[in-house]
């Protein structure tokens, strides 16, 4: 079982991010989710989170109780749920808008620069598809087919091909972030 939070600010897709994984995983992966969401009043902004339980079994209960991923999007996310992450999580940060606590080394940390890397494929708001590509390759939770196929209708028509885009790029610099990983533990 996965229990995974996507968190930052609203605006960045973190929502999104959840809807996605969770409609992959459940349609595409044959596995089960439940979604959660919760955010601040302010529309962009705020704080946001969503939280996504993944299962090869039925779901009985649809929060997080130890988070085993957190991908942390703002600094604040990562000051308010870095704590929760369990021993030996996963924790992906935007590297460019989150530093880490020096003693971080009870978790395993995946770095990225996702806004950038956004940027490079055309647009900064294609970031959240990014950090999706990352996760899928870092955490093997969701399938990059499963993740692709369940862009149409959550995301925009006209940003598809860019979306999708976006999601290779992270996905490629997820498997040689692992390969580096991997290969530094041998």
């Amino acid at each position: 079982m996965w229990e995974i939070k996507f968190s930052g600010f609203g605006g960045q897709g973190i929502v999104r991010c959840a809807l996605i994984t969770g409609k992959a995983v459940a349609l595409y992966d044959d596995k089960y989710a439940t979604m959660t969401q919760s955010f601040g009043p302010e529309a962009r902004g705020g704080a946001c989170q969503s939280q996504l339980i993944i299962s090869g079994s039925r779901v009985l209960y649809p929060y997080c109780t130890s988070a085993g991923v957190l991908v942390a999007l703002s600094q604040e996310a990562y000051d308010t749920y870095e704590p929760g992450l369990a021993d030996g999580g996963i924790l992906i940060i935007e590297e460019e808008l989150v530093k880490p606590k020096a003693n971080s080394s009870r978790v395993k940390l995946y770095p990225i620069g996702a806004t950038r890397i956004a940027e490079a494929v055309g647009n900064r708001l294609f970031a959240n598809l990014v950090v999706l590509g990352f996760f899928s390759a870092i955490t093997g939770a969701a399938s990059a087919d499963a993740m692709k196929k369940a862009l149409p209708g959550l995301v925009p028509d006209r940003f598809l091909k860019a979306n999708l885009q976006a999601f290779d790029k992270g996905f490629e610099h997820g498997l040689a972030t692992a390969s580096q990983t991997n290969g530094a533990a041998q």
